[in-house]
């Protein structure tokens, strides 16, 4: 018997017609941005199935934007987010697609900051405003941006994941999930932790300093209520 959660019955308090459209479009936007780790001063939408047909009219467009500005699906402001967005000389596209087998909702934000750096996502909108990260620059990922989150890019040879969950250890953090994925054997490798206590800031640094370890990215919680 499938499990009915409280946002199956009630949905996410947001702006706009579909959870599915603008609630989990917005989510996705801001944890793209948070992904991207800078402000973004350009970005191409590349929408894929259901996303591609209806962005318009359910508001999609408005809402991958007002998550690339940093607004929660419940801001007033999501209205008129492509307006504020011209406002800041931010660049935007919105362009039909085929992402592949994916999910119809799925988007691949393809962005440039402003300290000229490029960050490529992909995530779908999975319903009830409920997310999914499926891709960050080429490298396959999965995670649902609903807990604290730490994406490690680091070389793939032994002992990295043990200096990294040592030092989540030391901390008394406490990992919920964990995912590795890479390309090649003894090549770069991203490991994905979703965890239920947020890192410090200086824990963070402690685990860019590991060796093997080429970057962090944090990612707090998506908010949806």
């Amino acid at each position: 018997m499938k499990k009915i959660g409280v946002f199956d019955i009630l949905g996410p308090i947001m702006i706009g017609p579909s959870s599915s459209h603008t609630a989990g479009a917005a989510r996705l936007g801001k944890i793209a941005r948070s992904i991207a780790g800078e402000d973004i001063i350009e970005v191409t939408f590349l929408l894929h199935g259901s996303f591609a047909k209806t962005y318009k009219g359910h508001g999609t467009d408005r809402a991958l934007i007002a998550g690339i500005l940093g607004m929660e699906p419940s801001d007033e402001r999501l209205r008129n987010s492509i307006d504020i967005a011209r406002e800041r000389g931010i660049k935007f596209l919105f362009k039909e697609a085929d992402l592949g087998d994916v999910h119809p909702n799925t988007v691949k934000f393809v962005m440039r900051t402003v300290k000229g750096n490029h960050c490529e996502v992909t995530g779908s909108s999975i319903g009830g405003g409920n997310i999914k990260i499926i891709e960050v620059n080429d490298n396959e990922v999965d995670f649902t941006g609903m807990y604290e989150t730490i994406i490690v890019a680091h070389k793939d040879a032994p002992g990295c994941i043990n200096s990294v969950t040592r030092l989540l250890y030391s901390e008394n953090i406490n990992v919920a999930f964990m995912r590795v994925f890479r390309h090649q054997k003894g090549e770069e490798a991203m490991m994905i932790c979703e965890m239920d206590n947020k890192l410090s800031d200086e824990l963070i640094e402690e685990i860019r300093k590991i060796e093997l370890v080429n970057n962090v990215i944090s990612i707090s919680p998506a908010v949806i209520s």
